[in-house]
């Protein structure tokens, strides 16, 4: 036996003795880890700040700003993967552009991909893999979206007789607020429960908001906006969420009429806001970030996705954490934080509950309730706000997870350093 293969017996023994927490503490040079992450603020969709704003200028502009924060030489990034949901074409052409904008070289490849909510996380997973198999050293993994621009019914095509035809393929199209309504009455979950997850969000955000604990997340943007009383253009720097509010209450919100069903539990203060927003997410092996004098932030352990039937949308991080669990080899005892996609009140609230999942861990700054989802980013900004936060806390193990459309659910665990 080699001096190679004793040293890896003697290191396999050794994390063989640890608990599984403490084994995914443990450095290899192998390791996919994350050396700079950020996202915009997020903005209202139609109202906020980014609202006359491509999706393209938000990405290019996130991107720049990973650069600028990383210092790494754009010309060492083999592939950026950005998350789109909405854009015609995917949005191909336009991200090419804004990596080119934003400071990369013509021999960094660009593409984006399309998992509806899950799209940034993807992105990120993706680039992760490519890495780990060596079809890159460098990658960026991206979300994008503006919903403000092209959010509504001409982002799903028209099914064909034949798809229609397929009851199960059918419910696919079935709009999400529509079949999370019947969720929530067909598996209990109270109107006064959803109100007060939502408030809760709320809360969390603004206390998070106002001690400043997401300005080291957020990359600020200097763009246009127009008056629509006015119609005068202004010039304006975003860096913060315009949509998290003070003083919502389980009072408050069960003021407000459900939005799609009479008499319905689901309403727009329930329910993830529709926004505008980038995040971006450098990765490479520990090797070589400690070989560019790159700062470490964590590393990428392990990703789980999974179908679960389209009418049940909403339960998909039920099915994907413990898949994700197994793969990572630990238990919910391990994690220290958990970001759950607020799409809704409802299947957020259902998914923790039916996982056992302590609450005093999940979304500790709030959720997408509080300040938004664009549709495409979301995943990508997990990452920031988990690994700042373990980071803050001097805690280490988090998951990122989120159901999508269609019927799916996804999750990732990640590691703090």
């Amino acid at each position: 036996m080699g001096a190679a293969d004793r040293l890896q017996q003697i290191s396999n023994q050794v994390a063989g003795s640890k608990s599984a927490k403490e084994r995914l503490l443990i450095k290899s040079p192998d390791d996919i880890v994350v050396t700079a992450c950020l996202r915009t603020a997020f903005t209202k969709g139609g109202k906020g700040g980014f609202k006359d704003t491509a999706a393209a200028d938000l990405m290019a502009g996130a991107l720049k700003g990973l650069i600028e924060r990383s210092k790494i030489d754009p010309s060492l990034v083999e592939d950026v993967c950005v998350g789109e949901v909405l854009a015609p074409g995917g949005g191909a052409t336009e991200m090419r552009a804004a990596a080119l904008v934003a400071g990369f070289p013509e021999t960094t490849a660009v593409r984006t991909l399309n998992r509806q909510c899950s799209s940034g996380l993807q992105a990120c997973i993706d680039v992760a893999n490519q890495i780990k198999s060596g079809m890159i050293e460098i990658g960026v993994g991206a979300g994008v979206e503006s919903m403000s621009t092209q959010y509504g019914p001409a982002a799903v095509s028209e099914f064909s007789e034949l798809l229609e035809s397929h009851p199960e393929s059918a419910n696919c199209k079935v709009p999400m607020g529509v079949l999370s309504e019947q969720m929530a009455a067909d598996r209990n979950i109270s109107r006064a429960d959803q109100d007060a997850f939502a408030a809760s969000s709320y809360y969390k955000a603004t206390k998070a908001q106002e001690a400043g604990l997401f300005d080291e997340e957020i990359h600020p943007l200097t763009v246009q906006v127009e008056d629509p009383k006015s119609g005068e253009t202004k010039t304006v720097t975003i860096s913060k969420d315009d949509g998290v509010r003070a003083g919502v209450t389980k009072e408050s919100l069960g003021k407000m009429k459900g939005a799609f069903a009479k008499g319905g539990s689901i309403h727009a203060g329930n329910a993830s806001q529709i926004s505008d927003g980038a995040a971006a997410v450098l990765m490479m092996k520990r090797s070589t970030a400690e070989r560019l004098g790159q700062t470490i932030l964590g590393k990428y352990v392990a990703a789980s996705i999974v179908g679960v039937k389209p009418l049940l949308m909403g339960i998909g991080p039920w099915k994907a954490i413990p898949a994700v669990f197994e793969k990572a080899g630990i238990t919910k005892d391990d994690v220290d934080i958990f970001e759950i996609n607020e799409a809704f009140a409802s299947q957020c609230l259902w998914c923790a509950n039916e996982l056992g999942l302590d609450m005093a861990k999940i979304n500790p700054k709030g959720g997408a309730i509080a300040f938004g989802h664009p549709l495409g980013c979301t995943g990508a900004r997990q990452v920031s706000t988990l690994l700042y936060e373990l980071r803050r806390r001097g805690e280490k193990v988090g998951v990122t997870s989120m159901c999508v459309g269609t019927g799916m659910g996804m999750a990732a665990v990640w590691v703090a350093e």
